[in-house]
């Protein structure tokens, strides 16, 4: 696949340079057996990542297991991991598969990796090394051939340093690292997540998407979004519930240091923008990938009701002249 242009990378959408170094590496690394670590801040999107990962591998028919090792008791892990047999443990009833076990031959997904308890790390090691280990009560070795996908928002080489992770499975598990950058610094994406998220949560809700304006798209670009692409979805969603007359009703939430967002009803609006400053450039950026969005949406139709320059708010030859100065032309 050509990937200079992509919108859509398989489920992963946007066009920043930062999400394009995030498909190639997923393009060099997904037909490989490598193991992967993919860093990045909380909601940015690692589990869609390791999906595609696994989807573009020759694993792809084999199972996917993902094991959040945030929410598992310390004293569970072991057996969360490699199974047990009954009477094992109390309340051990009967002899349950663990994790890589059910995994074998395809790939196991441990997200929030750096929560694992240094006590786990060196059996989990000799997994990783040998793909061998035993249940829980059981003295029988068994083999496994699994593929490891591992995601964190720590700084691992930080939790090294502080003897709270393994070096020996830091090195293991960070074979072919993905970074993944926030939300708040690739921004080009945020008008085609948008989009997407807009047509996905009106069927899923029922009703009609309201019509988009630069105005709105104004506002969640010069947000900072903590949360990421998750809390870009939460608000959307909201958004649609709160919007069931055709007008976008945006709930933004205010950010320490970041100052609010002006009234965009009142006159004097325009003078008002004293938070996140957008360049020329990025406002461009903005009117460009929301034109495109709303072509994408209307099947690359210019006139009618259901027509982009519609829904859009501007006239057909506004449009027209737009796809003109931006070169935008329908795909052949």
């Amino acid at each position: 696949e050509e990937l200079a242009g992509v919108h859509a990378y398989g489920s992963i959408i946007g066009e920043s340079p930062s999400l394009k170094s995030v498909l190639s590496r997923i393009a060099l690394v997904a037909p490989t057996v490598a193991n992967v670590l993919i860093l990045g801040e909380s909601g940015t999107g690692k589990e869609l990542i390791a999906r595609e990962i696994h989807t573009r591998s020759e694993r792809r028919d084999r199972p996917l297991i993902k094991v959040n090792c945030a929410t598992i008791p310390k004293e569970l892990y072991e057996s969360e991991f490699f199974g047990h047999v009954k009477g094992a443990f109390t309340g051990a009833t009967s002899d349950r598969m663990g994790r890589f076990e059910a995994a074998d031959g395809g790939t196991l997904f441990l997200d929030e990796v750096g929560e694992i308890p240094p006590d786990l790390q060196g059996k989990l090691l000799r997994v990783l090394q040998d793909g061998e280990f035993e249940r829980v009560g059981e003295g029988r070795t068994r083999k496994v051939d699994v593929r490891i996908i591992a995601a964190t928002n720590k700084n691992l080489i930080a939790e090294v340093k502080n003897s709270r992770f393994r070096e020996d499975l830091y090195y293991r598990l960070n074979v072919f690292p993905i970074e993944v950058m926030p939300l708040r610094e690739r921004k080009e994406d945020i008008p085609l997540l948008v989009a997407h998220f807009m047509e996905v949560f009106s069927r899923r809700l029922n009703r009609p998407a309201p019509r988009l304006t630069e105005a709105n798209l104004m506002d969640l670009t010069a947000h900072a979004w903590p949360g990421n692409v998750r809390e870009l979805q939460n608000i959307l969603e909201r958004a649609l519930i709160l919007s069931p007359h055709g007008r976008l009703q945006l709930d933004l939430p205010k950010v320490s240091g970041e100052a609010p967002l002006p009234n965009r009803d009142r006159p004097e609006a325009a003078a008002d923008l004293t938070g996140a400053i957008l360049s020329e450039a990025d406002i461009i950026a903005i009117q460009k990938q929301n034109m495109l969005s709303a072509l994408m949406r209307s099947g690359w139709k210019i006139y009618g009701m259901d027509g982009a320059a519609r829904l859009l708010g501007i006239k057909p030859t506004t449009l027209i002249e737009r796809m003109r100065r931006f070169r935008v032309k329908k795909p052949v």
